[in-house]
């Protein structure tokens, strides 16, 4: 009987993973199946560039796995029974006769479940956002917020409420798209405040030749429909406000036994296996997993990636009687794009502190372009990347993991 790994999510990570196993283990002795509600593979970090407008390539999943022996369901994960190794799906069914929609629900059943359902937009308990605010969490929350940009008129103000990477780059994105419209961003602490002096200053100078407000120390307490409050009773106006303050993970995961984080996340070991269940592996903004330095990994597509080939190494590793590789994951840089022409490469140390090295204007345009074209092209070449080394699955006892050293962009 075939070895059954199920993959949820394919966002980096889970679609990495699943990639990343078809080339290590030998399809006659396992089943791979990616769950994933949407049919393509979403570009994550340029869905700034999809709600300001931009079209993005499409990259259907089944496509992209066409040869590789991975399956490809497109449904949306109810609920993970880790006890029973069963996940509960809904799907959707055309209905000829009558031209519409119906929902099914579907069972599968794993050996190796691999956890990559991601984040969503998190509002920390903020009035409003739920009811006024967009934001660009996933691509039909870009497509909406898209449309939202495109109805309004001269002078309409869009606040983009988050001082962090995704809200940085949708502020410059919107404003060089709608010259005529009055963006802003706000922050309860700065604006993009842990960079380096350089790259601070950059930023500021780009701010204001794209004519984007920065309200700073601005602690939004509630949202309104034209307008936030902050916790000093200032009213910014907002026509549309943009919500980037934070993302949150999927609630499945805390509704199992699976032992998880204060916030949901899957706590892991340094081969991505949970703790308490090791016949689960959790990679991305799901998982809480140590990097170097001992500090938690943040959650990015810098992180996703190198987890889930961590994870896929480990579990083919163990599942053919191989060493199992041991890594700790850091990082080299963060990218930001201010806009089509214009963008950042601030330099870090492995465990993430900004050092004083920055590549700024159109050479940080270009890089941050080469980063994400060449994310999507490994996702979407899963069998080029690595020489083919399918391997037969067998019960043998694995060594230990060993430790060396891997470092994320």
């Amino acid at each position: 009987m075939k070895h059954r790994i199920v993959v949820l999510g394919a966002g980096y990570a889970g679609a990495t993973a699943a990639g990343r196993l078809a080339k290590r283990l030998h399809r006659d002795d396992v089943e791979i199946t990616v769950v994933n509600s949407d049919p393509d593979f979403v570009e994550r970090i340029r869905l700034h560039q999809l709600a300001s407008g931009q079209d993005l390539p499409a990259r259907p999943l089944r496509d992209l796995y066409a040869g590789t022996g991975v399956q490809v369901r497109t449904a949306w994960v109810t609920a993970v029974d880790v006890d029973g190794r069963t996940v509960d799906l809904t799907t959707e069914h055309g209905a000829e006769t009558l031209g519409t929609e119906t929902l099914g629900t579907e069972t599968l059943h794993y050996d190796t479940l691999v956890y990559a359902l991601g984040s969503t937009n998190a509002d920390h308990g903020i009035p409003g956002v739920g009811e006024h605010a967009h934001d660009v969490s996933g691509k039909q929350a870009a497509l909406r917020l898209r449309a939202r940009l495109g109805e309004l008129g001269p002078g309409a103000a869009v606040l983009v409420a988050g001082g962090g990477l995704t809200g940085i780059e949708a502020a410059a994105e919107i404003a060089e798209a709608h010259p005529h419209l009055r963006v802003a961003i706000a922050a309860r602490g700065g604006v993009g405040g842990w960079l380096s002096d350089k790259a601070q200053r950059h930023l500021r100078g780009a701010f204001d030749r794209l004519g984007v407000t920065v309200h700073e120390r601005a602690d939004i307490t509630r949202v309104e429909a034209d307008r936030v409050v902050t916790a000093t009773g200032e009213e910014i106006p907002a026509d549309v406000t943009v919500w980037t303050a934070g993302f949150a993970v999927h609630p499945i995961a805390a509704a199992t036994s699976l032992e998880v984080s204060d916030t949901g996340r899957i706590v892991v070991d340094a081969t991505m296996r949970s703790v308490s269940h090791p016949d689960v592996y959790a990679v991305g903004d799901a998982a809480l997993a140590e990097g170097a330095g001992g500090k938690p990994l943040r959650m990015s597509c810098a992180t996703a990636t190198p987890m889930a080939w961590l994870a896929a190494d480990a579990l083919a590793a163990r599942l053919t009687g191989r060493k199992v590789p041991g890594t700790t994951i850091g990082y080299s840089a963060q990218c930001i794009s201010l806009g089509r022409r214009d963008g950042m490469l601030q330099r870090v140390t492995e465990d993430d502190q900004v050092t004083s090295s920055v590549f700024t204007g159109r050479t940080g345009a270009r890089i941050k372009a080469l980063i994400c074209a060449g994310a999507a092209w490994s996702i979407s070449h899963p069998t080029l990347l690595l020489p083919t080394r399918r391997r037969r699955v067998v019960a043998t006892a694995v060594p230990e993991p060993r430790l060396a050293t891997s470092s994320a962009g």
